[in-house]
């Protein structure tokens, strides 16, 4: 009866994951059957569901049962509901299907900031700066309707049509839309361009499934303009798909080189190679890193530096080394198991220690760095001894025991931004004067500034906007010491125009202006000039 159990409960299973992962799953069951526990775990949720004193919802007790054992595990094995599931997936997918417009929320409004190029919205004549007051003939303005509740009301399946109530600057009536949803792309690479004559800069945001062909058409791109070095920025990067990793390892290394090889106890060692020619196997490469940079993005600058390809410019990594396999069960919702951990070409583990089931310790982990002062000082960064690997080029030394440390290091630096100007930045106060300030400029503007580069050196941001933020700022009491004073309005001259430009123009353009405060990108350009010059 045991044994009869214990199939059925497999085969139901087998209808929910992989096939190439069903053969191993059924030869395990056959290794390592505990009928006692699997029988203990029916009865307890058997006597729960019959007997408690009030009524349960069995849904929410089994997903709770789900969590708490996978929080006896590592940090990264997670259950997320179906609405998870379909969010995360679309954002690695690279589409979902719905209306295609970037907007944002001013007050209770919604406000086109762009329409998706070639998307449907666009299609059927939808502009930057006009405001969705109505959805179906509901209303989604002046409502307080929660964003996500309006962006359910946008989406849906694709061919199916959606009637949209828009208000639009020097209109008086108000206009009516009839769109057809469609796939709507969302791109992984934020920027793309040239730093100077010579060097390309590319952000990826993270690692989804259409990385690869993002990442080939920038450097493309960008070759077209002049580029022969390339600061590739994976900072802020979370990870994401392993194929999306090797995909752009591949662009800089040549085939059949290993870009990163999983192993775990249940799982054989399983090496992931270059399967293609890349686009840039000569010319300088940077990569930039920061605590935050995790998983995928780890496995690129691992193999970069462990083939000796790359420089990595910046702080340790976050160090999130496994591998995670997702089981789809019945209602839409996913286990994601750690199966594998990953390791760099030289055989180091990307994983950072953790103990089992110790998962807020875990978490406080970059705030333990913080507080050793590792973010700020070389000197207080301790590698493990114990865990020395070889490059497999130049042979160089290089540490496993978490994350991928950088070969230059650049500290965190916290006074970029005066005390003040990140009080004023944590209470919102720019991102709403910035949208109503573009909102009303947008077509002058681009009037004015036929090109970026005419706005990035031309634009001076208006007094008058200025004092707005400092009003806004009062009204909040957020106070300004005097000796900080200009230095906080510099602070607000530079991101206004940045912010402006992100609403105006795009991400590339807002990036250009970021990025000249950018320690990481300053000391990649000081690095490639350096090497020109020893040439």
């Amino acid at each position: 009866m045991h044994r009869t159990l214990l199939t059925a409960l497999i085969a139901t299973l087998i209808g929910f994951i992989p096939s190439n992962v069903q053969a191993q799953l059924l030869r395990q069951q056959q290794e390592e059957p505990d009928m006692t526990m699997l029988r203990k775990l029916q009865l307890a949720q058997l006597a729960i569901t019959e007997l408690y004193v009030d009524t349960i919802d069995q849904g929410k007790l089994a997903e709770a049962a789900i969590e708490g054992m996978l929080k006896t595990l590592d940090p990264h094995s997670a259950y997320a509901n179906a609405e998870s599931t379909r969010s995360s997936q679309e954002a690695l997918d690279g589409n979902f299907e719905g209306i295609g417009v970037q907007f944002n929320m001013l007050e209770d409004t919604l406000v086109v900031i762009q329409p998706t190029t070639k998307g449907p919205s666009e299609r059927a004549g939808i502009l930057a700066g006009d405001r969705i007051v109505s959805v179906d003939g509901q209303p989604i303005a002046g409502v307080n309707m929660p964003r996500d509740t309006i962006m359910r009301r946008l989406r849906g399946p694709k061919g199916t049509k959606v009637r949209l109530g828009i208000v639009r600057r020097n209109v008086k009536e108000l206009l009516t839309f009839t769109i057809t949803r469609d796939k709507i792309p969302t791109n992984t690479l934020d920027a793309a361009y040239m730093l100077d004559a010579t060097t390309g800069y590319i952000l990826l945001d993270r690692f989804g499934a259409t990385t690869g062909t993002e990442m080939r058409a920038a450097i493309e791109r960008l070759q077209a303009q002049g580029m022969r070095d390339l600061v590739l920025d994976l900072s802020i990067n979370g990870g994401g798909y392993l194929g999306a990793s090797v995909d752009v390892a591949g662009e800089f290394l040549p085939k059949g080189s290993l870009v990163v090889f999983t192993q775990g106890r249940r799982t054989d060692r399983n090496e992931f190679r270059v399967q293609h020619k890349g686009l840039m196997p000569e010319g300088r490469i940077v990569v930039l890193v920061d605590e935050y940079t995790a998983s995928a993005a780890e496995i690129v600058s691992g193999a970069l530096q462990d083939h000796d390809r790359g420089t990595i410019i910046g702080r340790r990594t976050f160090g999130k080394g496994l591998v995670q396999r997702p089981i789809d069960l019945p209602d839409g919702s996913m286990i994601r198991l750690t199966v594998a951990h990953f390791y760099t070409p030289s055989g180091r583990c990307i994983q950072k220690p953790y103990t089992r089931g110790k998962g807020e310790e875990y978490s406080e982990d970059l705030n333990d760095r913080y507080r050793r002062g590792e973010l700020m000082h070389l000197d207080s960064i301790h590698l493990d001894s114990t865990k020395v690997y070889q490059t497999l080029v130049k042979h160089r030394t290089v540490y496993g025991g978490g994350g991928i440390m950088p070969d230059i290091f650049v500290p965190l630096d916290t006074t970029t931004y005066t005390k003040a100007y990140r009080a004023i930045n944590r209470n919102s106060i720019l991102v709403n004067i910035v949208l109503r300030y573009a909102d009303n400029n947008r077509n002058s503007l681009k009037r004015k500034y036929k090109t970026f580069d005419d706005y990035r050196t031309k634009f001076e941001v208006p007094q008058s906007l200025i004092d707005e933020v400092l009003a806004e700022a009062d009204k909040k009491k957020i106070t300004i010491d005097d000796d900080e004073r200009e230095a906080t309005i510099n602070d607000l001259r530079f991101m206004l125009k940045a912010l402006i430009a992100n609403n105006v123009w795009d991400r590339s353009e807002y990036m250009q202006l970021i990025n000249e405060r950018s320690e990481l990108v300053r000391a990649a350009l000081e690095h490639l000039k350096g090497e020109r010059g020893g040439r």
